[in-house]
């Protein structure tokens, strides 16, 4: 209680004192509070959830100006406020010890990856970070949690005989166009399903799509994409502007769920496990990397802001290493 009582007081003066006349603070405050009992009375909980929910408005506002996706400040909102409700504190209140006891209980009762957790203790220091930085509290508690570590799988990518079966299989012109695109273009499904007719251009087999944060990009197809894609627009009789849409009337644009649908029992159908849009993604990024691509094309080509994010997608053939090795080194 004590460490609360402390830290408010910090945080009321941070606006007035700098650094150096805070940490004397602290050390004063230290010793005033050596052998005292402070009991702690709870403010009204309607004024504790409202003063927490403006900090956390604001800050979901924040991560919008900076081009969040909508899915990600949803997700952003309700991972925070689940910890906001669970504590039942003022964010100022929150300590390090909180946050650990939290994170513990979430993976013990979800039973969630290493991987899930540290997507949660990620999001926490991007808000206490961001009220740190804003002057809300002096210091962020989540400071003192490092990364979670994980074990590193190695994630499966389509082989060129796999890709083969998967065209052989498509009765239909749509998904073999469908299967094309993914596969020469490497785009998110969310790209995917946001791009417009007018968006392609046949001659130059490039096409513009809307990435995360609402940015633009060019990104190329091959030719056999192009004989395709030709093809299944010209077997088309509606007039949406769609790239992709429902084989069945009234012929809507096809959905996130709708393409991840289509390919599942593609999959299904050629006996190949785990087929779904973002395999395409991973196999064109292992494959340009394998082939000699620079990693820094690969990584405008899909679109990453940092260039770990397309390490972690791409994986290099192991013969490819067996073979460098002998050359360079045996």
């Amino acid at each position: 209680m004590q460490e609360i009582v402390r830290q408010g007081i910090i945080n009321e003066m941070a606006t007035v004192l700098n650094f150096q006349q805070l940490q004397l603070l602290e050390k004063v405050l230290h010793q005033c509070f050596r052998g005292i009992e402070i009991s702690y009375k709870p403010n009204e909980q309607v004024s504790l959830t409202e003063k927490n929910g403006e900090l956390l408005a604001l800050f979901i506002s924040a991560k919008k100006v900076e081009g969040c996706s909508e899915k990600s400040l949803k997700y952003y909102h309700s991972t925070i406020e689940a910890l906001l409700n669970e504590l039942s504190k003022r964010i100022s209140e929150i300590s390090t010890n909180d946050l650990r006891c939290y994170l513990s209980e979430y993976q013990e009762k979800k039973n969630s990856s290493k991987v899930t957790i540290d997507n949660i203790r990620r999001i926490f220091s991007s808000f206490f970070s961001w009220l740190e930085d804003e002057d809300y509290i002096l210091k962020s508690p989540v400071r003192r949690i490092h990364k979670v570590k994980s074990a590193k799988t190695i994630k499966e990518i389509l082989s060129d005989e796999e890709l083969e079966v998967l065209r052989d299989n498509c009765k239909e012109i749509r998904d073999l166009a469908l299967v094309e695109i993914l596969s020469s273009t490497g785009i998110r499904v969310g790209e995917l399903v946001k791009i417009n007719k007018e968006d392609i251009d046949f001659h130059e087999r490039s096409c513009i799509v809307t990435g995360k944060g609402n940015k633009e990009r060019e990104v190329y197809f091959d030719a056999r994409t192009k004989l395709h894609l030709k093809q299944y627009l010209n077997s088309r009789t509606d007039d949406d502007k769609a790239l992709f849409v429902s084989l069945s009337k009234p012929h809507l644009r096809l959905s996130i769920g709708g393409v991840e649908s289509v390919l599942r029992k593609l999959g299904i159908k050629s006996k190949i496990s785990k087929v779904h849009p973002h395999k395409f993604r991973r196999t064109l990024a292992t494959m340009a990397i394998d082939k000699g691509m620079p990693i820094e094309q690969v990584q405008k080509l899909l679109g990453h802001v940092k260039i770990d994010t397309t390490l972690h997608y791409a994986m290099v053939n192991q013969t490819n290493v067996k073979i460098a090795h002998r050359k360079f080194i045996g």
